[in-house]
């Protein structure tokens, strides 16, 4: 019998408005208040760390080493509290003639002025976390300051749990504190009965523009029953090893449907490559306006639309594949794949300039149009929803050259190769698929964090990765591969030590 565990978690409800064009004013200006409350905010602490940076440089000047005069120089960094205090003296209020900073704040929420102010602590906590190596991931820049058409127009609102502002209004509108009652293309149902049945409260609600749609992303503390085993439907379909590529979304160690094996090969929908006519069209349109003009404002719109519609289009299809993958298998095994070095430039430098710039471009809108690293991301997640486990294979095992039945690899092998040849045993299979096989054997339980948080160990790499420590790499050298290609090309194809290779995980006669 599966055990759930009823918990508390954060779940966010994310829906598309239907907003009248009064409220399309008051939802940008909106966004335009949150955009200036988090300017503010930042330049608040860029003049602190301007102060702090010349008191240091003043101390170098006079004989004071540098180590020594960053400990000396103590200049408080204004936090949220104090911008907020500073600001709420300085405002004005253009009701009473009072002249300031922000006299107009009185239209907007106050809480637009608060979750800025609380973001803005957040990109600078980013940046030092990253700086002092406390942070995984791609190392985090200096914070920049929110310039309009050029970041995302968004703002977010919060409410009194007690006397909830934020609210549905039946299953077709949403109460947003201030701005009324906003209409929603898509139904409530699912968020009002939780509501209702007291296993769900508002927290916050986010708002954010993509393209010509605007989104509201509700925040709400879910009492969810998470189960800590897989189902018994789970149980019976195992360990599903899952190969990402370009060729196809994603080749399978076993089929989606146990009654089609062609569901183990999942098509890759190229949705950039076939909006590519249209987006070419759209762009020259848009090269040829004038700047500041109301052409190149509505030709600005339409190229924005295309890639909003594209985004929308791949963000729905790994969807669809992620919960079918966290739902049908107990354990989904992953390639720990080095995305950012996968989609590096082929440019090189002036000395040293690179070969076959425009294909390796193309390779690089393919594979990020695939989106592997959200594949990922959603499995991390949907994975400790539906009581299955997510597993890893390491970055470094040659999955695709290793024949998944007797362990034989074949170093040999170029892309080219669509099919796999054991001259061991004789397996002939689609290269793709014997990838799969592999990870599935290899892979080993993740942990239940998820990938690019929390501070990287010393055996991983700055995205959270497991690598190898023992290898030392030409610091200029960019990982492209996601297999070890260590092995000489002249050596003869050889068979992968017993010792460190697991069973074959498929031997049952007919499984495919």
């Amino acid at each position: 019998m599966n055990c759930a565990l009823r918990q508390e978690i954060l779940r966010a409800f994310r829906f598309t408005l239907d907003p009248t064009e009064r409220q399309l004013a008051e939802l940008a200006r909106y966004a335009g208040a949150a955009r200036w409350a988090f300017n503010h905010a930042l330049a608040a602490k860029v003049a602190a760390h301007q102060e702090w940076r010349a008191q240091v440089n003043a101390l170098a000047a006079s004989g004071v080493a540098v180590e020594g005069a960053r400990k000396q120089v103590k200049v408080s960094l204004p936090n949220k509290a104090s911008v907020q205090k500073a600001w709420n003296q300085a405002k004005g209020d253009s009701r009473t003639g009072a002249d300031g900073i922000c006299p107009w704040w009185h239209e907007v929420n106050t809480y637009c002025f608060q979750s800025a102010f609380m973001d803005a602590d957040a990109a600078w906590k980013n940046w030092l976390d990253s700086l002092k190596g406390a942070r995984a991931g791609r190392q985090v820049g200096y914070p920049r300051f929110k310039k309009k058409g050029r970041c995302r127009d968004s703002f977010r609102l919060h409410h009194h749990v007690s006397k909830p502002g934020i609210r549905l209004v039946g299953y077709r509108r949403l109460r947003l504190p201030k701005l009324g009652e906003v209409r929603l293309h898509d139904s409530g149902k699912r968020l009002s009965r939780l509501i209702d049945r007291g296993q769900a409260v508002v927290q916050s609600v986010t708002v954010s523009r993509g393209g010509h749609r605007w989104y509201a992303s509700v925040l709400v503390k879910v009492q969810q029953d998470l189960s800590d085993k897989p189902t018994r439907r789970q149980a019976g379909r195992g360990t599903v090893g899952v190969d990402l590529g370009v060729k196809v979304l994603a080749a399978l160690s076993q089929p989606l449907d146990a009654a089609d094996p062609g569901t183990a090969l999942v098509p890759n929908p190229r949705h950039l490559r076939h909006a590519a006519k249209r987006l070419a069209k759209a762009q020259r349109a848009l090269a040829r306006t004038v700047k500041g003009s109301a052409r190149r404002d509505k030709a600005r719109r339409r190229v924005a639309r295309l890639h909003h519609e594209v985004a929308v289009r791949r963000k729905s299809g790994i969807h669809e594949l992620t919960k079918r993958l966290a739902t049908g298998f107990a354990v989904v095994a992953v390639e720990n794949l080095n995305v950012a070095g996968m989609t590096a430039s082929a440019r090189g430098t002036v000395e040293r300039p690179g070969r076959n710039v425009r294909q390796k471009a193309s390779l690089n809108r393919s594979i990020l149009d695939a989106a592997p690293a959200e594949i990922r991301r959603q499995l991390t997640y949907k994975t400790g929803w539906y009581g299955s486990k997510l597993a890893v294979c390491d970055r470094w095992f040659p999955s695709s050259k290793t024949c998944s039945a007797c362990g034989w690899q074949n170093p040999r092998l170029t892309l080219t190769d669509r099919e796999y040849h054991c001259q061991q045993c004789g397996l002939c299979l689609d290269r793709d698929i014997n990838a799969a096989r592999n990870i599935a054997a290899h892979a080993g339980i993740a942990p239940p964090t998820a990938p690019g948080r929390g501070v990287a160990s010393p055996v991983e790499d700055a995205r959270g990765a497991y690598v190898r420590p023992t290898i030392l790499r030409d610091r200029g050298q960019n990982v492209m591969k996601r297999e070890d290609s260590r092995s000489n090309s002249l050596l003869p194809p050889q068979r992968s030590d017993p010792l460190a290779l697991p069973p074959p995980a498929y031997t049952q006669p007919g499984l495919f």
